[in-house]
């Protein structure tokens, strides 16, 4: 699951980080990151989602 959730992170920031945490407070950071600029919104996705898989 971690792979498609890392492919999500990379296609779609936002919808990696909510099948990782759900709607929690990461998943609002991660759109208004996104917004702000795609590559932000990608690593802040990929680092929820190392962190999650712990």
């Amino acid at each position: 699951m971690s792979i498609l959730r890392l492919i999500f992170a990379i296609i779609l920031p936002p919808l990696g980080v909510f099948l990782a945490v759900g709607i929690r407070g990461a998943f609002w950071l991660n759109i208004l990151l996104t917004l702000l600029g795609y590559i932000p919104g990608i690593i802040h996705a990929v680092w929820i989602i190392a962190k999650e898989d712990g």
